[in-house]
Formats: C-alpha cells, sequence, structure tokens
C-alpha cells in the first residue's frame, strides 16, 4: 500500500529535502507552499511532486488544502509539519504584527494540520505525525522570543498529542533541527556564521537531508512504539 503523506513548507529548504526523501521511499507526496510560486514551480517539475499553494496559518484553508491533496492522491497517512518563518527582533522593539506572524505559521499551522487529518488517522487506526522544532526552541535564542515560543510549543504540542494518539495507533513526535545549510541559516552575517559553527562540535552546519532520514526513521510503518519523542540533529550543539 502506498501511503500518502503531506510536509508544510515543502518546497524549500528542509521541506524540500523530506518531500524527495519520502518521494524516493516511495510516498505519495503533497508538497505545500504559501507564496513563491516560480521556486514551487521548479521544484514540482524537477522532483516530480505534487505543491499545493494554502496559508497552513489559516484554519479553513488547510482544511480545504487537505481536502484537495486527499481529492487527488488519497488519506494522508503521513504529515510533517515543517512550514516556519522568521520576523526577528528584541521584545522592546517587536510589533505584534511580527509576533503574531511567526505564532501562526510556525505553531498554529501544527493544530490547523493536524486537526484537518486527525479523524480520518483515527477512523484507519494509523498516522504518522512529525513536527520540525528547533534548538532555539529548547535553548532560547536572543532576538527570537517569537521564534523560540513558538518552536517549544510545537515540543509540548507533540508531547500532548501523543497521548491522545497512541491508542489508535498515531504517533507524534518532533525532530529538532540545529543549524542546517539552507538559504535562512547562509543569510545570517558571514562573521555571525562563525561563531555559530565554531559552537558545533561536530564543526560544521547540517545538511538538510539529514533531517530527512530522521523524519523517514519516525514516519516509517515500523516506528509505532515510539511517539511523544523529540530527536535532535544538531551536531552536539545542544544536549539534553
Amino acid at each position: 500500500m502506498t501511503r500518502v503523506a503531506v510536509v508544510t513548507g515543502g518546497t524549500r529548504g528542509i521541506g524540500a529535502a523530506i518531500s524527495v526523501a519520502l518521494k524516493n521511499a516511495g510516498y505519495k507526496v503533497a508538497a505545500n507552499y504559501a507564496g513563491n510560486v516560480e521556486a514551487a514551480d521548479k521544484f514540482s517539475k524537477a522532483a516530480g511532486i505534487a505543491v499545493y499553494r494554502f496559508d497552513v496559518g489559516d484554519f479553513e484553508a488547510c482544511q480545504r488544502g487537505v481536502k484537495q491533496i486527499e481529492t487527488d492522491l488519497g488519506p494522508i497517512d503521513v504529515v510533517v509539519n515543517n512550514a516556519g518563518i522568521t520576523r526577528d527582533g528584541t521584545l522592546q522593539k517587536m510589533s505584534f504584527e511580527q509576533w503574531n506572524a511567526v505564532i501562526q505559521t510556525n505553531l498554529t499551522s501544527c493544530f490547523n494540520m493536524c486537526r484537518a487529518v486527525i479523524d480520518g488517522m483515527r477512523a484507519r487506526g494509523f498516522g504518522r505525525i512529525v513536527n520540525i522544532g528547533s534548538i532555539n526552541g529548547q535553548a532560547g535564542q536572543y532576538g527570537q522570543v517569537n521564534y523560540a515560543a513558538a518552536k517549544s510549543g510545537i515540543h509540548g504540542f507533540t508531547k500532548a498529542l501523543a497521548q491522545e494518539g497512541a491508542g489508535k495507533g498515531i504517533t507524534v513526535n518532533a525532530i529538532a533541527p540545529g543549524y542546517i545549510d539552507t538559504d535562512m541559516v547562509r543569510a545570517v552575517p558571514p562573521n555571525v556564521l562563525e561563531k555559530i559553527i565554531a559552537k558545533i562540535p561536530v564543526g560544521r552546519l547540517g545538511k538538510a537531508e539529514e533531517i530527512a532520514r530522521g523524519v523517514l526513521f519516525l514516519v516509517a510503518d515500523g516506528a509505532g512504539f515510539i511517539t511523544g519523542s523529540t530527536l535532535s540533529i544538531n551536531g552536539g550543539q545542544h544536549m539534553y
């Protein structure tokens, strides 16, 4: 049986690597994106993966998006909540709009997507949900109270939903990436990035494909005894 997987923010960076890894592993993949049509079209053509544009921070948009994916590909078995944005700034300079945009896209999206698929997963007795957190949700980060709060919230959301799904064959886990070699990280000023890398014991940035391998492990049919866990993939930068 071919399982259907949805990856939010699935056309660029870590999300693109996850989408491709799932497709290569035999899943039917739907990659969600928010606004960059050109990048999404380019990704879809290169990877042969269907793309769906909707705002994961919007509850009704998620309901419609999930319904369309299921119409096109079939019932959704796997959800990877990867979509995320940053709107950095210290608290005294942060606007409510900066706070709210990050909470909606990074955290509320997990509720929106899971709420849209949970009934079907419960009815079928199978589901795999992986929420992409962050090292900065575990350890905090200067200038990122919004991002750290959202990512920390993901870790708590994961543990609570895991308890609700466990008896119905649904596992819910999180991955907390460290600093990964993506456009977002490469946009950091070189002198700052150099200091970040110096604090990573393995001495380099992570690769998006290394996060994707973690996702493949957690969504496998044989991973049914792993739930409520957070897998840290950060090169040893933060251990607890």
